[in-house]
């Protein structure tokens, strides 16, 4: 076959790259392999639940399932040119009349028919079938890659939404609670106002510092009604309230200390992006071989049978078959397919070079969110003493002022304090699980590779086929898939 035999580009980089931010979470010692499952490291009914109904109803994925059955049909398209090409059938007849020395035309009316079948059959000489196989086979397995990519895509901001609600519906109530605490300071300063042991500048700054806390729930109520939003369009739903979301009341509960599995070598070329970036330069790679082919010229082989039969007497019925080669080559086209080759060529450096960015920007999100997570829970940790104290001195700074020791002040700076620092604290515990979440998705959720069996819903199905035959495209499973091994086409192994 002409044109390049693909191989993977190598970055030199990979072999000795290791993100120490990421095996700083890693337990080593244990050998289990992940979950296919991945989200449910984190123990949430809710989420398990949230994550089934976008992998049923998102419609994004379904369009990407779509594609690969696109990219399915169009690979079984380019493997039917390894067989005869043109068949052509065509019959006609008739009814004729020839007056001759003064006869009726009823006298000396005939009929006629004719027939005849037409095979061409182009031979795949230099690979250009072959090619054109290899690059629609590259395409399809682009396909499901990008598929699985969305897929994680897909779960990993359900996880980021739902993490986002529950931290602000915890954030509400923090404030809820400091709200009543600072209206109960209110009520204390405004009740020594009204008794002459107090001024009426406390009762004011106890009140601005109540209405102040308050006027932050209307903003936190509308963010949290914008991410219900933005999870019922991941659900594939309009807007609207979910029910078992707002029902649900699990705060982070069971966030895993670590990545309880080892990690691969080769794991940044399992990340079904990485994957489609390399069918998608090997897609490019075939393409050469396909405009080099039409440098040279086309062999085919045709075959026709033929039959002539007439009712008009002294006419004899004619059987006719003709078999043999045509040559078809394209020499005087100034340039044009040698220009192809190199725009295709051109092409496919641009795809490699991308490949190779994918890589890289693999490797800068796995460490990114490694380091995020690491950080972030040493800022939790921090955090929870942090409020800790606050909340130990806020009860000092209470006691103080109901005993007349220290002024009113005191007490203020003491509820800002620990209202900010737990609402720091919560704010953590939630980009503590997103970041999380960020890692599984940086890692592919899962280094196994997907054993889907279907990427279109049931009706889906059952529609497509009543209106058009797919045969047995629409089928996985255990049905004769279409696609051909890369490696193998490359062998010459058909």
């Amino acid at each position: 076959m002409l044109g390049p035999d693909y191989q993977e580009p190598y970055t030199a980089w990979e072999e000795g790259w290791n993100s120490v931010s990421l095996k700083s979470i890693q337990n080593i010692q244990d050998e289990t392999p992940p979950p296919q499952e991945w989200w449910s490291v984190f123990n949430d009914p809710m989420l398990n639940e949230l994550v089934a109904a976008a992998l049923r109803d998102n419609r994004n994925l379904k369009i990407a399932g779509l594609r690969v059955i696109e990219s399915r049909a169009l690979l079984a398209g380019a493997q039917s040119k390894l067989a005869p090409q043109q068949v052509q059938a065509k019959a006609s007849g008739g009814y004729g009349a020839n007056a001759v020395d003064g006869a009726s035309i009823s006298d000396s009316g005939f009929g006629f028919t004719d027939a005849d079948l037409s095979v061409g059959w182009e031979l795949d000489f230099w690979g250009r079938f072959r090619r054109a196989i290899e690059n629609s086979n590259a395409l399809y397995l682009s396909s499901i890659a990008e598929y699985e990519d969305f897929k994680i895509l897909l779960i990993s901001e359900v996880a980021r939404r739902y993490f986002t609600y529950r931290t602000l519906q915890q954030r509400i109530d923090i404030l809820k609670q400091n709200a009543a605490l600072q209206k109960r300071s209110l009520e204390i300063t405004q009740n020594r106002y009204e008794a002459g042991e107090d001024s009426e500048l406390n009762v004011q700054q106890a009140r601005a510092q109540y209405l102040a806390t308050i006027a932050v729930k209307p903003d936190l109520e509308k963010n949290l009604q914008k991410i219900e939003n933005a999870l019922a369009a991941l659900l594939g739903m309009p807007p609207q309230d979910i029910e078992t979301l707002q029902n649900s009341d699990t705060y982070f509960q069971n966030i895993p200390e670590t990545i309880v599995y080892n990690i691969p070598i080769d794991l940044l070329r399992r990340r079904p992006d990485v994957r489609a970036a390399s069918l998608r330069a090997a897609a490019a790679s075939a393409s050469i071989g396909i405009a080099e082919a039409e440098l040279y010229p086309s062999l085919s082989l045709f075959g026709t049978i033929g039959i002539s039969e007439t009712s008009r007497g002294g006419i004899t019925d004619v059987f006719s078959i003709a078999i043999g080669p045509s040559i078809r080559w394209n020499i005087f086209d100034f340039g044009r397919i040698r220009n192809n080759i190199r725009v295709q060529d051109a092409r496919f450096e641009q795809a490699l070079e991308a490949y190779k960015e994918t890589v890289l920007q693999a490797a800068k999100e796995v460490d990114d969110t490694a380091i995020a997570f690491v950080k972030t829970k040493e800022e939790i940790k921090l955090l929870e003493q942090s409020q800790s104290v606050a909340k130990r001195a806020y009860e000092i700074a209470l006691m103080h002022f109901q005993e007349g020791f220290s002024d009113f002040q005191r007490l203020l700076d003491a509820q800002e304090s620990l209202l900010r620092q737990q609402d720091r604290f919560i704010v953590a515990k939630g980009q503590e699980a997103i970041a999380l979440t960020q890692i599984y998705k940086s890692l592919a959720g899962t280094w196994r590779h997907s054993k889907e069996t279907d990427y279109l819903s049931k009706d889906t199905k059952e529609k497509m086929q009543d209106r058009t035959n797919w045969g047995n495209l629409l089928n996985f499973g255990n049905s004769n898939t279409t696609n051909i091994d890369i490696k193998k086409v490359n062998n010459h192994d058909q």
